[in-house]
């Protein structure tokens, strides 16, 4: 079939480091450093103080507006409420848990008895308390873009293209849960009320596929549309487009053109939080790359260090040249590794020298390649030059704040510009004006 997608690359996948190992529980942390920003928008505020007794489950953070809250990943008590390093870079005020290692429940955490009798409002509800958000990476909060859906959404479709290169996370999860990965979407599907649900899912993960396929079965009308292996196919404008042919118009948004997209793992936060009752704790993390001793896929609690999560995966090897939160393309390079996982950390990735691509001395040759490769048809080397500059007009007139920051134009430039990192200055010159 052929992709729709323009633009893109095609990256070596290096899934197979990861995809091959099962999926194992990591033991839990001795100490839970549980940042109070977690999500796109504004960041909790403690609900405890230092000294309570938690119980695993147990809400610990929260507030209003554009905010969902945050649990106690494990029982304990809370030793601090502190700055500590953040995976998405600076410092950020952080709960921090001593576990008692009981993993004592707190008393909400109870199964719904009869999921299929809550209403759109009691489940929109459900998600919100549980935390959920975006596990996809973007973050955002589940119950507000379930909730602004409603009654605009034909069709929904369910993410698990997992396109950047050496995370599986997502694949392991559909290999192990499919059958709840299903439910999770079945409620989604309830709030939404579309005509159609589809799922993407790209050619290169024919194990999730043929799970899918058996628990597909049991849900009548979901359909799997398996996409041509191509980053960013799983970008969500780009995955909308493939589905469906539509495109989200600059500026716009999913449900603009009667689309709601969901990453796996979010879908099946949703089926944990009303099935089983438990909030967003834990997830899936990929511990990969050639500088890792033992490539695999873990279920992590929040709050882990990346430090012990790498152990679990026997540690760094002598050759390490980057660390990532994320993927080779998008993911952000840590100077510190106590940083904790966080609700959106699907990956760790451990690059050796031999992925070492930066260049001392970046310089553009003209030769067009980032036009070719832009996914969003954007002129990545003007938009690069303008952020140097400062010049706001420039960058609004062409679309800067469209750019998804996939990283395409800048694994294609042979020149080696860091394009992404002047992208995002220039973002955050224009978000800076603004206010």
């Amino acid at each position: 079939m052929k992709s729709l997608l323009f633009g893109g690359v095609h990256p070596d996948g290096r899934k197979e480091l990861s995809a091959a190992v099962p999926l194992t529980a990591m033991a839990l942390p001795a100490q839970a450093a549980v940042p109070l920003r977690q999500h796109i928008g504004a960041p909790c505020k403690p609900l405890v103080a230092v000294g309570d007794a938690v119980r695993m489950g147990q809400k610990i953070g929260g507030g209003e507006g554009l905010c969902v809250p945050i649990h106690a990943p494990v029982s304990g008590v809370v030793e601090a409420i502190e700055d500590r390093p953040h995976p998405g870079g600076g410092l950020c005020p952080a709960i921090i848990i001593k576990n008692d290692f009981l993993d004592t429940p707190a008393p909400c955490l109870k199964p719904y008895s009869h999921p299929e009798l809550l209403s759109p409002e009691e489940l929109v509800s459900i998600i919100h308390d549980a935390g959920i958000v975006g596990m996809g990476g973007a973050a955002f909060p589940t119950d507000v873009k379930a909730k602004t859906g409603m009654g605009r959404t034909d069709t929904l479709i369910l993410n698990a293209c997992e396109c950047e290169p050496y995370i599986t996370a997502d694949d392991a999860l559909l290999r192990s849960r499919p059958g709840d990965v299903l439910r999770g979407l079945a409620l989604l599907a309830r709030i939404l009320t579309p005509c159609r649900t589809v799922i993407g899912l790209e050619d290169n993960k024919p194990e999730a596929a043929a799970a899918l396929r058996e628990a597909l079965k049991d849900h009548p009308g979901v359909e799997l549309k398996t996409l041509p292996t191509r980053y960013p196919q799983g970008a969500e404008k780009q995955l909308i487009q493939a589905a469906t042919g539509r495109q989200v118009p600059p500026g716009g948004l999913p449900k603009d053109v009667g689309c709601a997209v969901f990453n796996t793992a979010t879908a099946y936060a949703a089926y944990r939080a009303v099935y089983e009752g438990i909030p967003l704790i834990e997830r899936i993390v990929t511990v990969t790359g050639e500088g890792v001793k033992q490539p695999r896929n873990l279920t992590v609690r929040v709050g882990t260090s990346f430090l012990e999560v790498i152990a679990a995966a026997g540690g760094l090897g002598n050759d390490v040249w980057k660390v990532l939160s994320g993927g080779p393309m998008m993911g952000v390079a840590q100077e510190d590794l106590s940083v904790p996982v966080t609700k959106s950390a699907n990956a760790i990735v451990c690059l050796s020298s031999a992925q070492n691509g930066e260049s001392a001395h970046p310089v553009c040759i003209r030769c067009g390649k980032c036009l070719e490769v832009c996914p969003m048809r954007l002129e990545p080397l003007y938009l690069y030059r303008y952020s140097n500059a400062g010049d706001a007009d420039a960058l609004n007139r062409l679309h800067l704040m469209d750019c998804i920051e996939c990283g395409c134009c800048a694994y294609a430039c042979p020149g080696k510009l860091p394009l992404v990192e002047g992208f995002r200055a220039g973002k955050q010159a224009l978000k800076e004006g603004a206010k």
